[in-house]
């Protein structure tokens, strides 16, 4: 009886041990599924970190943003040249007019004045040599030599001003129209911008941070040239007026020594 029981309980144990070995046979494919998923994210995060220095985006930037930027840096071009010539010509001027009233303040005449000077050149130069013209051509002087001798001044002192101040109009309207300039291609930029995300429909910032990063260099180039511009202008202006004040103390001078030599022509004629 025994061995007929243990046959009888072959099956029930041989189906026991197939419920068993089933989960397990059924959960051996599921692992490898996981393995390939984790190749595609690095070559997107690749993809996702464009060049983004300077040179980079002036050159991927839209036509007219490059336009702004071109143009801004020949504005900035033109000042540092401005700042140069204009520069070298005021500081000879201020030089050679400080030089020359040197000359002429221990002078006792307008004759004299002139001899000091020599070939000296610049505007109290001028100044002495035309006074003592006048004084020439007055023939005994009077009150009408001084009156002529004060406009011969004021021509000559407002023709060195003018001549000083040429050129300098163009840094104020550097410094006053170039960050207009530039902001106005970073909303051109920003634009083209917000026109490829409704393009691409999506609303990731990779996408667009570029064409936002080019549109804001052109604000960064309206700084660039638009800070030294207002910064040289404000130096020339306090340089120009140095220099006036230095004309003014010559033309002071100069009318002090015709009034001198006046004086001087009536005890000449009570003489004679």
């Amino acid at each position: 009886m025994k061995w007929v029981l243990s046959l009888l309980a072959l099956p029930q144990l041989a189906f026991a041990a197939d419920e068993t070995a089933a989960p397990v046979a059924a959960a051996v494919p599921v692992a490898p599924a996981v393995v390939p998923a984790a190749a595609p994210v690095a070559t997107v995060a690749g993809s996702l970190s464009p060049d983004l220095s300077p040179w980079t985006m002036f050159v991927n930037a839209d036509p007219i943003v490059k336009t702004v930027i071109i143009s801004l840096a020949f504005a900035s071009i033109v000042t540092w040249t401005i700042w140069v010539a204009k520069t070298l010509e005021i500081v000879m001027a201020k030089r050679r007019a400080t030089a020359s009233l040197k000359l002429i303040i221990g002078a006792r005449g307008l004759n004299e004045a002139a001899s000091r000077l020599g070939s000296e050149t610049g505007a109290v130069a001028e100044m002495a040599r035309v006074a003592a013209e006048e004084r020439q051509l007055s023939d005994g002087g009077g009150e009408g030599m001084i009156e002529r001798i004060h406009l011969c001044l004021a021509r000559i002192e407002g023709a060195y001003r003018r001549s000083a101040q040429s050129g300098i109009g163009i840094l104020a309207t550097i410094g006053a129209t170039a960050p207009f300039v530039g902001l106005f291609g970073t909303v051109w930029g920003i634009m083209n911008s917000f026109v490829g995300i409704a393009w691409t429909q999506t609303t990731n910032l990779a996408v667009v941070a570029p064409g936002i990063a080019e549109a804001l260099l052109a604000t960064a180039a309206g700084l660039v040239a638009a800070i030294p511009a207002v910064i040289i202008y404000n130096w020339f202006a306090r340089s120009i007026a140095g220099y006036r004040a230095t004309l003014g103390d010559a033309a002071t001078e100069v009318q002090r020594l015709a009034s001198r030599d006046l004086d001087r022509f009536p005890s000449a004629k009570a003489a004679e």
